[in-house]
């Protein structure tokens, strides 16, 4: 056995444990967007467990604990919004993940933000990017659900640096453009 093989044998029970997982994936730098649903349910929700499934059709897939509020809202509504955070929002993001923020409509006050045409899911203004997204299916994992969404609508914010979150903590991703 080489000392690669060495080392992953000598950590692969570690891999297991929930701890251990979320260490590891915190070595995985992702983007960071904020979930949205609007009328009945309207909720927001930051969430880095998000990509793109397929182009034709276009589709997308977000992952939401069961606990969390969104898990219910996006079920009730049939629909979400997905707001792509640039470098410069993330007090947004923050805010979004603080489950001591009011819930609600109340939750918006004070937020910069544009119902989307299609869904009327709150999209924030200053995002990178915007995307509405009709529930297509939802499969339940272990704790959370994968929302699978066709997209209905996109949009374009500026062209700044996006925002990463890796190693436990918000990072920039600077722009080429």
């Amino acid at each position: 056995m080489n000392s690669v093989s060495t080392e992953v044998a000598a950590s692969w029970e570690q891999l297991a444990q929930p701890a251990s997982l979320r260490e590891v994936m915190a070595r995985f730098a992702t983007g960071v967007t904020v979930l949205s649903v609007g009328g009945e349910h309207v909720h927001g929700m930051t969430a880095n467990a998000f990509t793109s499934v397929s182009l034709d059709p276009p589709t997308v897939l977000c992952c939401v604990a069961h606990s969390a509020v969104m898990h219910g809202a996006i079920r009730a509504a049939g629909h979400f919004g997905v707001s792509i955070m640039g470098a410069g929002q993330e007090s947004l993001a923050r805010f979004f993940a603080d489950k001591k923020r009011p819930l609600g409509p109340e939750q918006f006050s004070g937020v910069d933000w544009a119902p989307g045409p299609r869904t009327g899911a709150p999209l924030l203004h200053g995002a990178l990017a915007w995307l509405e997204c009709e529930l297509s299916t939802a499969y339940d994992v272990g704790d959370h659900s994968l929302f699978v969404g066709t997209v209905v609508g996109t949009g374009r914010g500026g062209d700044a640096d996006g925002l990463l979150f890796f190693d436990g903590a918000f990072q920039r991703a600077v722009s080429s453009r």
